[in-house]
Protein backbone atom coordinates (compact mmCIF):
# COMPACT_ATOMS: atom_id res chain seq x y z
CA UNK A 1 0.00 0.00 0.00
CA UNK A 2 1.11 3.60 -0.71
CA UNK A 3 0.44 5.94 2.22
CA UNK A 4 -0.16 9.28 0.70
CA UNK A 5 0.77 11.24 4.14
CA UNK A 6 -2.49 13.70 4.23
CA UNK A 7 -6.36 12.43 4.23
CA UNK A 8 -7.97 13.25 0.98
CA UNK A 9 -10.07 15.31 3.15
CA UNK A 10 -7.22 17.32 4.23
CA UNK A 11 -6.10 17.28 0.09
CA UNK A 12 -9.14 18.61 -0.44
CA UNK A 13 -9.25 21.59 2.15
CA UNK A 14 -5.83 22.19 0.97
CA UNK A 15 -6.68 23.07 -2.55
CA UNK A 16 -9.66 25.31 -1.51
CA UNK A 17 -7.28 26.76 1.06
CA UNK A 18 -5.14 27.84 -1.77
CA UNK A 19 -8.56 29.56 -3.53
CA UNK A 20 -9.03 31.92 -0.67
CA UNK A 21 -7.92 35.31 -0.94
CA UNK A 22 -6.28 36.72 1.88
CA UNK A 23 -5.69 39.96 1.27
CA UNK A 24 -4.96 42.96 3.45
CA UNK A 25 -6.99 46.46 3.17
CA UNK A 26 -9.83 47.17 2.14
CA UNK A 27 -9.78 47.56 -1.63
CA UNK A 28 -7.25 44.59 -3.11
CA UNK A 29 -7.06 46.73 -6.23
CA UNK A 30 -5.26 49.63 -4.91
CA UNK A 31 -2.50 47.71 -3.67
CA UNK A 32 -1.89 47.09 -7.92
CA UNK A 33 -2.85 50.84 -8.52
CA UNK A 34 0.17 51.64 -6.03
CA UNK A 35 2.73 49.49 -6.58
CA UNK A 36 2.56 50.31 -10.50
CA UNK A 37 2.29 53.99 -9.77
CA UNK A 38 5.70 53.43 -7.20
CA UNK A 39 7.35 51.54 -10.51
CA UNK A 40 6.36 53.83 -13.18
CA UNK A 41 6.06 57.35 -11.74
CA UNK A 42 2.49 57.73 -12.87
CA UNK A 43 -0.89 56.28 -12.23
CA UNK A 44 -2.76 53.43 -13.78
CA UNK A 45 -5.59 54.62 -16.36
CA UNK A 46 -6.81 51.34 -17.31
CA UNK A 47 -7.45 48.52 -14.88
CA UNK A 48 -8.52 45.09 -17.15
CA UNK A 49 -8.98 41.48 -15.42
CA UNK A 50 -7.41 38.94 -16.93
CA UNK A 51 -7.98 35.03 -16.28
CA UNK A 52 -7.12 32.24 -18.27
CA UNK A 53 -9.98 29.63 -19.40
CA UNK A 54 -9.69 27.36 -17.12
CA UNK A 55 -9.06 29.44 -14.22
CA UNK A 56 -8.60 27.11 -11.68
CA UNK A 57 -6.12 28.86 -9.92
CA UNK A 58 -7.82 31.17 -7.75
CA UNK A 59 -5.36 34.16 -8.77
CA UNK A 60 -6.34 37.24 -9.99
CA UNK A 61 -4.93 38.46 -12.58
CA UNK A 62 -5.07 42.16 -13.73
CA UNK A 63 -3.26 44.13 -16.33
CA UNK A 64 -2.66 48.06 -15.44
CA UNK A 65 -1.83 50.41 -17.79
CA UNK A 66 -1.87 53.87 -19.31
CA UNK A 67 -0.62 55.66 -22.61
CA UNK A 68 3.11 55.37 -21.60
CA UNK A 69 3.54 51.56 -19.47
CA UNK A 70 1.75 48.68 -19.28
CA UNK A 71 2.01 45.38 -16.05
CA UNK A 72 0.61 42.83 -15.10
CA UNK A 73 -0.65 42.51 -11.17
CA UNK A 74 -1.28 39.03 -9.42
CA UNK A 75 -3.37 38.87 -6.33
CA UNK A 76 -2.93 35.54 -4.53
CA UNK A 77 -3.26 34.80 -0.88
CA UNK A 78 -0.92 31.66 -0.46
CA UNK A 79 2.33 34.01 0.42
CA UNK A 80 4.47 30.66 0.67
CA UNK A 81 3.80 29.94 -3.44
CA UNK A 82 4.07 33.84 -3.84
CA UNK A 83 7.49 33.99 -2.69
CA UNK A 84 8.92 30.92 -4.61
CA UNK A 85 7.46 32.48 -7.60
CA UNK A 86 9.50 36.09 -7.32
CA UNK A 87 12.76 34.00 -6.07
CA UNK A 88 12.51 31.40 -9.21
CA UNK A 89 11.67 34.70 -11.66
CA UNK A 90 14.79 36.42 -10.13
CA UNK A 91 17.31 33.85 -10.48
CA UNK A 92 16.12 32.29 -14.29
CA UNK A 93 16.72 36.00 -14.82
CA UNK A 94 20.21 36.35 -13.61
CA UNK A 95 20.37 32.78 -16.23
CA UNK A 96 19.02 34.61 -19.25
CA UNK A 97 16.13 33.24 -19.49
CA UNK A 98 12.65 34.71 -20.71
CA UNK A 99 10.81 34.91 -18.02
CA UNK A 100 8.68 37.99 -16.88
CA UNK A 101 10.40 41.11 -15.28
CA UNK A 102 9.27 41.53 -11.54
CA UNK A 103 8.96 45.29 -11.30
CA UNK A 104 7.38 45.46 -7.80
CA UNK A 105 5.85 43.26 -4.79
CA UNK A 106 4.20 43.41 -1.94
CA UNK A 107 4.30 39.97 -0.09
CA UNK A 108 2.29 41.42 3.42
CA UNK A 109 -0.86 42.33 0.52
CA UNK A 110 -0.47 38.80 -1.66
CA UNK A 111 0.47 41.01 -4.50
CA UNK A 112 3.18 42.00 -7.36
CA UNK A 113 3.76 43.60 -10.52
CA UNK A 114 5.24 42.29 -13.33
CA UNK A 115 6.04 42.74 -17.36
CA UNK A 116 3.12 42.52 -19.67
CA UNK A 117 4.10 40.03 -22.04
CA UNK A 118 1.09 40.48 -24.35
CA UNK A 119 -1.96 38.01 -25.01
CA UNK A 120 -0.61 35.05 -26.96
CA UNK A 121 -0.25 31.64 -25.40
CA UNK A 122 1.59 29.19 -27.51
CA UNK A 123 -2.08 27.23 -27.07
CA UNK A 124 -3.73 30.23 -28.46
CA UNK A 125 -1.22 30.24 -31.30
CA UNK A 126 -1.55 26.28 -31.97
CA UNK A 127 -5.52 26.97 -32.35
CA UNK A 128 -5.32 28.81 -34.83
CA UNK A 129 -2.74 27.84 -36.81
CA UNK A 130 -4.48 24.68 -37.13
CA UNK A 131 -6.71 22.79 -38.84
CA UNK A 132 -7.58 19.19 -37.36
CA UNK A 133 -4.69 16.94 -37.16
CA UNK A 134 -3.05 19.62 -39.53
CA UNK A 135 -0.69 22.23 -38.20
CA UNK A 136 1.15 25.09 -40.32
CA UNK A 137 5.22 24.75 -40.38
CA UNK A 138 5.35 27.78 -37.96
CA UNK A 139 3.56 26.42 -34.48
CA UNK A 140 6.08 23.55 -35.13
CA UNK A 141 9.16 25.75 -34.96
CA UNK A 142 7.79 27.44 -32.12
CA UNK A 143 7.18 24.43 -30.33
CA UNK A 144 11.14 23.44 -31.22
CA UNK A 145 12.02 26.94 -29.49
CA UNK A 146 9.97 26.13 -26.15
CA UNK A 147 11.40 22.17 -26.12
CA UNK A 148 15.29 23.66 -27.27
CA UNK A 149 14.95 26.02 -23.74
CA UNK A 150 13.51 23.69 -21.49
CA UNK A 151 16.75 21.73 -20.92
CA UNK A 152 18.52 25.66 -19.36
CA UNK A 153 15.84 25.72 -16.83
CA UNK A 154 16.11 21.86 -16.35
CA UNK A 155 19.93 21.79 -15.59
CA UNK A 156 21.69 24.95 -16.01
CA UNK A 157 19.26 26.97 -14.07
CA UNK A 158 18.95 24.41 -11.80
CA UNK A 159 21.94 23.38 -10.31
CA UNK A 160 22.35 26.55 -8.53
CA UNK A 161 18.14 27.07 -7.60
CA UNK A 162 17.48 27.63 -4.09
CA UNK A 163 15.09 24.95 -3.64
CA UNK A 164 14.05 26.05 -0.03
CA UNK A 165 11.16 28.22 -1.45
CA UNK A 166 9.50 25.56 -3.28
CA UNK A 167 6.01 25.10 -2.34
CA UNK A 168 4.47 23.21 -0.87
CA UNK A 169 7.40 20.65 -1.15
CA UNK A 170 10.96 20.65 -2.57
CA UNK A 171 10.92 18.03 -4.83
CA UNK A 172 8.39 15.60 -6.52
CA UNK A 173 8.85 12.73 -4.47
CA UNK A 174 6.79 9.45 -3.10
CA UNK A 175 4.30 12.02 -1.55
CA UNK A 176 4.05 14.19 -4.38
CA UNK A 177 3.11 11.25 -6.71
CA UNK A 178 0.95 9.62 -4.12
CA UNK A 179 -1.38 12.50 -3.93
CA UNK A 180 -1.01 12.97 -7.78
CA UNK A 181 -2.23 8.96 -8.05
CA UNK A 182 -4.88 9.63 -4.89
CA UNK A 183 -6.25 12.81 -7.11
CA UNK A 184 -7.01 10.60 -9.96
CA UNK A 185 -8.68 8.00 -7.88
CA UNK A 186 -10.99 9.65 -6.30
CA UNK A 187 -11.92 12.40 -8.33
CA UNK A 188 -11.56 10.83 -11.61
CA UNK A 189 -12.06 6.90 -11.30
CA UNK A 190 -14.58 7.01 -8.49
CA UNK A 191 -16.36 10.24 -9.66
CA UNK A 192 -16.84 9.01 -13.02
CA UNK A 193 -18.47 5.59 -12.09
CA UNK A 194 -15.40 3.36 -12.68
CA UNK A 195 -15.08 0.00 -11.08
CA UNK A 196 -11.56 -1.10 -9.95
CA UNK A 197 -10.36 -3.31 -6.83
CA UNK A 198 -8.57 -0.51 -4.17
CA UNK A 199 -6.08 -2.86 -3.07
CA UNK A 200 -5.13 -4.22 -6.50
CA UNK A 201 -4.99 -0.48 -7.54
CA UNK A 202 -2.89 0.87 -4.80
CA UNK A 203 -0.25 -2.04 -5.40
CA UNK A 204 0.09 -0.74 -9.02
CA UNK A 205 0.74 2.60 -7.90
CA UNK A 206 3.52 1.51 -5.18
CA UNK A 207 4.90 -0.31 -8.24
CA UNK A 208 4.64 2.62 -10.57
CA UNK A 209 5.62 4.76 -8.09
CA UNK A 210 8.83 2.94 -7.24
CA UNK A 211 9.90 2.73 -10.45
CA UNK A 212 9.33 6.48 -11.41
CA UNK A 213 11.79 6.92 -8.73
CA UNK A 214 14.54 5.13 -10.19
CA UNK A 215 15.04 8.04 -12.54
CA UNK A 216 17.46 10.42 -12.14
CA UNK A 217 15.31 13.39 -10.15
CA UNK A 218 18.22 15.67 -8.95
CA UNK A 219 17.09 18.64 -12.08
CA UNK A 220 14.70 21.57 -11.70
CA UNK A 221 11.24 20.12 -12.61
CA UNK A 222 8.73 23.31 -13.89
CA UNK A 223 5.67 20.80 -12.50
CA UNK A 224 2.87 22.78 -15.29
CA UNK A 225 5.21 22.86 -18.34
CA UNK A 226 2.35 22.95 -20.94
CA UNK A 227 0.93 25.45 -23.77
CA UNK A 228 -1.33 27.74 -21.62
CA UNK A 229 1.87 28.72 -19.53
CA UNK A 230 4.37 29.55 -22.53
CA UNK A 231 3.66 33.49 -23.72
CA UNK A 232 4.91 34.76 -27.02
CA UNK A 233 5.90 38.19 -27.97
CA UNK A 234 7.21 39.22 -31.31
CA UNK A 235 7.39 34.92 -32.09
CA UNK A 236 9.66 34.49 -29.41
CA UNK A 237 8.57 32.71 -26.16
CA UNK A 238 8.60 33.68 -22.83
CA UNK A 239 7.49 31.43 -19.68
CA UNK A 240 5.02 32.09 -16.56
CA UNK A 241 3.41 29.94 -14.07
CA UNK A 242 6.30 27.79 -12.74
CA UNK A 243 5.39 28.82 -8.63
CA UNK A 244 4.87 25.17 -8.72
CA UNK A 245 8.16 24.26 -9.64
CA UNK A 246 10.71 21.88 -7.31
CA UNK A 247 13.37 18.98 -7.89
CA UNK A 248 12.60 15.65 -9.98
CA UNK A 249 12.80 13.97 -13.21
CA UNK A 250 13.59 15.55 -16.44
CA UNK A 251 11.40 13.54 -18.31
CA UNK A 252 8.08 15.10 -16.52
CA UNK A 253 8.10 18.61 -18.15
CA UNK A 254 8.81 17.57 -21.76
CA UNK A 255 5.94 14.94 -20.85
CA UNK A 256 3.86 17.74 -20.11
CA UNK A 257 3.70 19.60 -22.74
CA UNK A 258 3.97 16.73 -25.57
CA UNK A 259 0.59 15.36 -23.79
CA UNK A 260 -0.83 18.81 -22.93
CA UNK A 261 -4.68 17.23 -23.62
CA UNK A 262 -6.80 19.75 -25.47
CA UNK A 263 -3.33 20.80 -27.33
CA UNK A 264 -4.06 17.33 -29.31
CA UNK A 265 -0.39 17.33 -30.75
CA UNK A 266 0.18 14.32 -33.96
CA UNK A 267 1.60 11.52 -32.27
CA UNK A 268 4.56 12.19 -34.93
CA UNK A 269 4.83 15.75 -33.73
CA UNK A 270 5.60 14.53 -30.47
CA UNK A 271 7.60 11.97 -31.64
CA UNK A 272 10.11 14.67 -33.61
CA UNK A 273 9.78 17.44 -30.62
CA UNK A 274 11.00 14.83 -28.49
CA UNK A 275 13.82 13.82 -30.37
CA UNK A 276 14.58 17.76 -30.57
CA UNK A 277 14.60 18.24 -26.85
CA UNK A 278 16.72 15.37 -26.28
CA UNK A 279 19.35 16.79 -28.86
CA UNK A 280 19.34 19.94 -26.92
CA UNK A 281 19.76 18.20 -23.41
CA UNK A 282 23.03 17.31 -25.42
CA UNK A 283 25.43 20.17 -24.61
CA UNK A 284 24.10 19.97 -20.83
CA UNK A 285 24.21 16.60 -19.45
CA UNK A 286 25.13 13.23 -20.88
CA UNK A 287 22.11 10.74 -21.70
CA UNK A 288 21.07 7.35 -23.06
CA UNK A 289 18.46 7.89 -25.22
CA UNK A 290 17.05 4.51 -24.56
CA UNK A 291 17.05 4.63 -20.43
CA UNK A 292 15.60 8.37 -20.77
CA UNK A 293 12.64 6.94 -22.84
CA UNK A 294 12.46 4.14 -20.63
CA UNK A 295 11.19 6.23 -17.81
CA UNK A 296 9.52 8.31 -20.22
CA UNK A 297 5.91 7.24 -21.17
CA UNK A 298 5.64 6.09 -17.16
CA UNK A 299 5.94 10.12 -16.62
CA UNK A 300 3.66 10.41 -19.81
CA UNK A 301 1.10 8.65 -17.57
CA UNK A 302 1.70 9.52 -14.36
CA UNK A 303 1.05 13.37 -15.89
CA UNK A 304 -2.16 12.68 -17.61
CA UNK A 305 -3.36 10.62 -14.38
CA UNK A 306 -2.61 14.49 -12.65
CA UNK A 307 -4.76 16.40 -15.71
CA UNK A 308 -7.47 13.74 -14.91
CA UNK A 309 -7.80 14.57 -11.25
CA UNK A 310 -7.58 17.88 -11.68
CA UNK A 311 -10.53 17.89 -14.40
CA UNK A 312 -12.54 15.29 -12.56
CA UNK A 313 -12.21 17.33 -9.14
CA UNK A 314 -13.31 20.56 -10.96
CA UNK A 315 -15.22 19.07 -13.32
CA UNK A 316 -17.53 16.31 -11.27
CA UNK A 317 -16.82 17.66 -8.17
CA UNK A 318 -16.97 21.29 -8.29
CA UNK A 319 -19.23 20.94 -11.24
CA UNK A 320 -17.72 23.12 -13.46
CA UNK A 321 -18.54 21.59 -16.41
CA UNK A 322 -16.10 23.44 -18.89
CA UNK A 323 -12.73 21.32 -17.13
CA UNK A 324 -14.34 18.11 -18.49
CA UNK A 325 -13.93 19.35 -22.28
CA UNK A 326 -10.27 18.27 -21.93
CA UNK A 327 -11.06 14.19 -20.85
CA UNK A 328 -11.86 13.33 -24.25
CA UNK A 329 -8.31 14.29 -25.03
CA UNK A 330 -6.31 12.93 -22.43
CA UNK A 331 -8.31 9.60 -23.36
CA UNK A 332 -7.49 9.50 -27.07
CA UNK A 333 -3.97 10.08 -25.19
CA UNK A 334 -4.83 7.05 -22.78
CA UNK A 335 -5.95 5.00 -26.37
CA UNK A 336 -2.67 5.66 -28.34
CA UNK A 337 -0.52 4.65 -25.18
CA UNK A 338 -2.04 1.63 -24.93
CA UNK A 339 -1.31 0.47 -28.43
CA UNK A 340 2.23 2.17 -28.86
CA UNK A 341 3.76 2.58 -25.25
CA UNK A 342 4.77 -0.19 -23.55
CA UNK A 343 6.04 0.41 -19.71
CA UNK A 344 8.68 -1.90 -18.26
CA UNK A 345 6.51 -2.69 -15.13
CA UNK A 346 3.27 -4.60 -14.92
CA UNK A 347 0.21 -2.60 -14.04
CA UNK A 348 -2.49 -4.83 -14.92
CA UNK A 349 -4.97 -3.08 -12.60
CA UNK A 350 -4.22 0.66 -13.75
CA UNK A 351 -4.36 -1.03 -17.32
CA UNK A 352 -7.52 -2.69 -16.73
CA UNK A 353 -9.05 1.11 -14.99
CA UNK A 354 -8.13 2.46 -18.25
CA UNK A 355 -9.68 0.03 -20.46
CA UNK A 356 -12.91 0.70 -18.78
CA UNK A 357 -13.13 4.07 -18.77
CA UNK A 358 -12.50 3.79 -22.49
CA UNK A 359 -15.18 1.69 -22.77
CA UNK A 360 -17.66 4.37 -20.60
CA UNK A 361 -21.14 5.25 -21.98
CA UNK A 362 -20.83 8.30 -18.95
CA UNK A 363 -16.91 9.43 -20.99
CA UNK A 364 -17.86 8.71 -23.86
CA UNK A 365 -20.78 11.29 -23.21
CA UNK A 366 -18.29 13.83 -22.61
CA UNK A 367 -16.75 13.19 -26.11
CA UNK A 368 -19.34 13.83 -27.78
CA UNK A 369 -20.45 17.30 -25.54
CA UNK A 370 -16.59 18.19 -26.73
CA UNK A 371 -17.80 17.81 -30.49
CA UNK A 372 -20.93 20.73 -30.11
CA UNK A 373 -20.61 24.20 -30.25
CA UNK A 374 -19.80 26.06 -27.27
CA UNK A 375 -20.73 29.75 -26.64
CA UNK A 376 -18.83 31.44 -24.06
CA UNK A 377 -21.14 34.45 -22.99
CA UNK A 378 -19.43 37.59 -21.03
CA UNK A 379 -20.20 40.80 -19.28
CA UNK A 380 -17.79 43.50 -18.79
CA UNK A 381 -17.18 47.16 -18.21
CA UNK A 382 -16.39 49.13 -21.23
CA UNK A 383 -13.82 50.90 -18.88
CA UNK A 384 -11.56 47.92 -18.31
CA UNK A 385 -11.23 46.59 -21.90
CA UNK A 386 -12.94 44.04 -24.23
CA UNK A 387 -12.91 40.10 -22.76
CA UNK A 388 -10.21 38.24 -24.17
CA UNK A 389 -10.83 35.18 -26.60
CA UNK A 390 -8.34 32.16 -25.76
CA UNK A 391 -10.16 29.94 -28.09
CA UNK A 392 -8.56 31.68 -31.85
CA UNK A 393 -12.37 32.24 -32.58
CA UNK A 394 -11.25 35.57 -32.85
CA UNK A 395 -14.02 37.89 -30.56
CA UNK A 396 -17.64 36.90 -31.68
CA UNK A 397 -20.32 39.36 -30.59
CA UNK A 398 -19.52 42.70 -28.41
CA UNK A 399 -23.08 44.40 -27.51
CA UNK A 400 -23.21 47.60 -26.01
CA UNK A 401 -25.30 48.07 -23.08
CA UNK A 402 -24.93 51.66 -22.48
CA UNK A 403 -27.93 52.92 -24.21
CA UNK A 404 -30.62 51.31 -21.80
CA UNK A 405 -31.63 52.68 -18.73
CA UNK A 406 -28.73 52.46 -15.80
CA UNK A 407 -30.17 50.85 -12.57
CA UNK A 408 -26.61 51.86 -11.47
CA UNK A 409 -27.50 55.53 -10.54
CA UNK A 410 -30.37 54.74 -8.00
CA UNK A 411 -29.38 54.37 -4.97
CA UNK A 412 -31.38 51.15 -4.18
CA UNK A 413 -29.39 49.06 -7.07
CA UNK A 414 -25.64 50.42 -6.29
CA UNK A 415 -25.02 47.47 -4.30
CA UNK A 416 -26.89 45.04 -6.37
CA UNK A 417 -26.09 42.99 -9.63
CA UNK A 418 -28.07 42.17 -13.04
CA UNK A 419 -28.44 38.67 -10.95
CA UNK A 420 -30.56 39.66 -8.63
CA UNK A 421 -34.33 40.10 -8.55
CA UNK A 422 -34.77 44.00 -7.93
CA UNK A 423 -32.67 44.82 -10.96
CA UNK A 424 -33.98 42.01 -13.34
CA UNK A 425 -37.52 43.23 -12.31
CA UNK A 426 -36.66 46.98 -13.33
CA UNK A 427 -35.03 45.88 -16.55
CA UNK A 428 -37.48 43.62 -17.44
CA UNK A 429 -40.02 46.74 -16.93
CA UNK A 430 -38.29 48.86 -19.92
CA UNK A 431 -39.68 48.55 -23.41
CA UNK A 432 -36.11 49.51 -24.86
CA UNK A 433 -34.54 46.65 -23.14
CA UNK A 434 -36.90 44.24 -24.55
CA UNK A 435 -36.52 45.74 -28.12
CA UNK A 436 -32.54 45.37 -27.56
CA UNK A 437 -32.25 41.45 -26.35
CA UNK A 438 -35.24 40.93 -29.21
CA UNK A 439 -32.15 42.11 -31.54
CA UNK A 440 -29.20 40.15 -30.08
CA UNK A 441 -31.32 37.13 -29.47
CA UNK A 442 -32.52 36.98 -33.47
CA UNK A 443 -28.61 37.76 -34.69
CA UNK A 444 -27.35 34.95 -32.25
CA UNK A 445 -29.29 32.37 -32.90
CA UNK A 446 -28.97 32.75 -36.53
CA UNK A 447 -25.56 32.49 -36.14
CA UNK A 448 -25.42 29.86 -33.82
CA UNK A 449 -27.49 27.28 -36.21
CA UNK A 450 -25.26 28.75 -38.97
CA UNK A 451 -21.98 27.63 -36.83
CA UNK A 452 -23.59 24.55 -35.95
CA UNK A 453 -24.29 23.45 -39.41
CA UNK A 454 -20.36 24.49 -40.17
CA UNK A 455 -19.32 22.17 -37.34
CA UNK A 456 -17.75 25.04 -35.73
CA UNK A 457 -16.77 24.70 -31.88
CA UNK A 458 -16.69 27.82 -30.60
CA UNK A 459 -18.83 31.44 -30.80
CA UNK A 460 -18.18 34.44 -28.22
CA UNK A 461 -20.61 36.82 -27.41
CA UNK A 462 -19.91 39.68 -24.84
CA UNK A 463 -21.88 42.24 -23.25
CA UNK A 464 -20.31 45.70 -21.84
CA UNK A 465 -21.65 48.40 -20.30
CA UNK A 466 -20.55 51.11 -18.03
CA UNK A 467 -19.50 49.43 -14.68
CA UNK A 468 -20.19 45.46 -15.62
CA UNK A 469 -22.17 45.22 -12.59
CA UNK A 470 -25.77 45.49 -13.67
CA UNK A 471 -27.06 45.94 -17.61
CA UNK A 472 -24.05 44.01 -18.91
CA UNK A 473 -24.67 40.82 -16.00
CA UNK A 474 -28.21 41.01 -17.02
CA UNK A 475 -28.33 40.81 -20.69
CA UNK A 476 -25.51 37.76 -20.48
CA UNK A 477 -27.66 36.39 -18.17
CA UNK A 478 -30.82 36.51 -20.24
CA UNK A 479 -28.89 35.08 -23.23
CA UNK A 480 -27.35 32.30 -21.28
CA UNK A 481 -31.09 30.81 -20.34
CA UNK A 482 -32.26 31.75 -23.92
CA UNK A 483 -29.26 29.12 -25.40
CA UNK A 484 -29.34 26.82 -22.91
CA UNK A 485 -33.00 25.20 -24.18
CA UNK A 486 -31.54 24.63 -27.43
CA UNK A 487 -29.64 21.07 -27.19
CA UNK A 488 -26.54 19.92 -27.91
CA UNK A 489 -25.01 23.37 -27.14
CA UNK A 490 -22.27 24.25 -24.32
CA UNK A 491 -23.23 27.33 -22.81
CA UNK A 492 -20.43 28.82 -20.60
CA UNK A 493 -21.02 32.40 -18.36
CA UNK A 494 -18.18 34.58 -16.99
CA UNK A 495 -18.76 38.35 -15.41
CA UNK A 496 -15.87 40.10 -15.80
CA UNK A 497 -17.06 42.98 -13.56
CA UNK A 498 -18.13 40.75 -10.43
CA UNK A 499 -15.27 38.45 -10.85
CA UNK A 500 -13.12 41.99 -10.29
CA UNK A 501 -15.14 42.94 -7.44
CA UNK A 502 -14.59 39.46 -6.18
CA UNK A 503 -18.33 38.48 -6.26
Amino acid sequence: MVSSGISYSGKVQFLRNLQKPRYAGTDYMDVLKKLFEQHFYSPAERVQPLQGELGGSGRKIIRLSNNKASAVGILYGVREENAAFLSFSKHFRTHGLPVPEIYAEDLDQGAYLEEDLGDTTLFEFLSKNRKNEEISPQVVDAYKDVVALLPRFQVEAGRDLDYSVCYPCPSFDRQSITWDLNYFKYYFLRLAGIPFSESALESDFGRLTDFLLTADCDYFLYRDFQSRNVMLRDGAPFFVDYQGGRKGALQYDIASLLYDAKADLPPEIRQQLLHHYLDALGPYIQIERDAFVRHYYAYVYVRILQALGAYGFRGFYERRAHFLQSVPYALKNLRWLLHHAELPIELPTLMGAFKSMLASEKLQSLAGEADNLTVRIFSFSFHKGLPKDETGNGGGFVFDGRSLPNPGREERFKPLTGKDQPVIDYLNQQENVHQFLASVMSLVDATVSSYEERKFKNLMVSFGCTGGQHRSVFLAEQLAKRLRARKGLHVEVRHLGLEALGQ
